[in-house]
């Protein structure tokens, strides 16, 4: 699927599509993540400990893993559009159920049902990123996956300002409303019809094909220590700077916002780099980045030390997918590039929702340092691994 329109990151058809899809997911991702921050104030609200609130964090990201494959898939047989309106949908009836749970099974439901919609969105959207742009892709995939992380940053700002004036239930209203407003937008900005069939996912074909190519396996397991790395961190971080280094909650809300911040600049920035450099050696630098500046915030004696490692951190963690998801859709075939992303990011996304869980369990049979040094370590080996299946 392309366009003969002309590539306007601001602006005109692409400009506005792009603008709409990015919004979607900064939506999305603030809803996501403002759990994290959330996570002390919903576990005395529903009697939870840490494992059980790890496991609420997995089953949204499991959920959202296993839709990857399809929402690629049924984008490239039906249409972008298609996909994008019915995940934010149910994106909205998600949050909403979360806000209203009045228990830990409803709460997981909520979780649930905010996985399958957030599941069917994201692959869709790079997929009509990739369909807009081709000489600015590395800029527009800066500029889309950036739009995450400023939504990090709003989930920082609704948790903060939820738990002050009200409770951590109010943080999802406003998400509601901004995925409604997006909603409506893509629905008369795309020139994209609706599109109902049910073709064939083909997912054992695809896979098989894509395992076929040595370098695409090798890259698949680093893709999955870099995701069980920073589904660990985004869940974990606050929580972790709390309880297993002792600071305050200002220093947690602090630090979880920088995350997202640096990430909000880092990602177009680090995109636009990859048009220029070599996408093969920029990748590697950043997850050895990651992994360096992540021991300084596990040594980090005081709380100003931390934050500081945690800019770096940032730098490294989230400017890396930009710069891997560009080279991967142009090594994919054109004709089934959406599909085989989201085959890729189902199998990694759902290798990487573990890691909510496994930080849950060592944090409370051992102690977070250990589980921390752990996804140090996660990303180290995957930053050797690119380095190795790209030399």
């Amino acid at each position: 699927m392309t366009t003969t329109h002309r590539e306007r990151l601001v602006g005109g058809y692409t400009g506005r599509l792009l603008l709409s899809a990015s919004l979607g997911w900064a939506a999305i991702q603030a809803g996501r993540l403002v759990l994290s921050p959330l996570l002390p104030a919903i576990s005395d609200d529903l009697g939870i400990g840490a494992t059980r609130a790890g496991f609420a964090l997995t089953i949204l990201w499991g959920l959202y893993a296993l839709l990857q494959y399809p929402s690629g898939r049924l984008s490239d047989a039906l249409s972008r559009k298609t996909l994008l309106v019915a995940g934010l949908s149910l994106v909205l009836v998600g949050f909403l159920a979360l806000g209203a749970a009045p228990t830990y099974p409803l709460f997981l439901a909520g979780a649930a049902v905010v996985g399958v919609g957030a599941g069917l969105y994201p692959t869709a959207a790079r997929a009509l990123v990739s369909d807009l742009f081709v000489e600015r892709r590395g800029r527009a995939f800066g500029l889309h996956t950036g739009s995450g992380d400023f939504g990090g940053v709003a989930a920082s700002g609704l948790a903060a300002a939820a738990l002050a004036v009200a409770t951590w239930r109010a943080s999802f209203l406003p998400v509601v409303v901004v995925l409604a407003a997006v909603v409506v937008a893509l629905h008369r900005f795309s020139d994209e019809r609706y599109v109902v069939a049910r073709p064939s996912l083909g997912l054992a074909t695809t896979v098989r094909r894509l395992l076929a190519d040595s370098e695409l396996r090798l890259l698949l397991v680093a893709y999955v220590l870099f995701a069980f790395s920073w589904q660990s961190t985004t869940g974990f971080l606050p929580t972790y700077l709390l309880d297993g280094k002792g600071f305050d909650q200002f220093v947690a809300t602090v630090a979880f916002a920088v995350l997202f911040g640096v990430g909000m600049l880092a990602k177009p920035a680090a995109g636009a780099l990859g048009d220029a450099v070599p996408r093969t050696l920029l990748a590697p630098v950043l997850l050895v980045l990651a992994a360096g500046s992540l021991g300084v915030v596990v040594a980090a004696p005081g709380p100003f030390v931390a934050v500081a490692g945690v800019v770096v951190f940032a730098v490294g963690l989230m400017a890396f997918p930009p710069v891997m998801q560009s080279y991967l859709m142009d090594t994919f075939p054109d004709e089934s590039a959406g599909g085989d992303l989201g085959a890729y990011r189902t199998i990694y996304i759902g290798l990487g929702a573990l890691g909510p869980t496994y930080v849950g369990a060592v944090a409370e049979t051992v102690d977070y340092r250990l589980a921390f040094l752990g996804i140090l370590a996660c990303l180290a080996t995957s930053g050797a691994l690119v380095f190795y299946t790209t030399r």
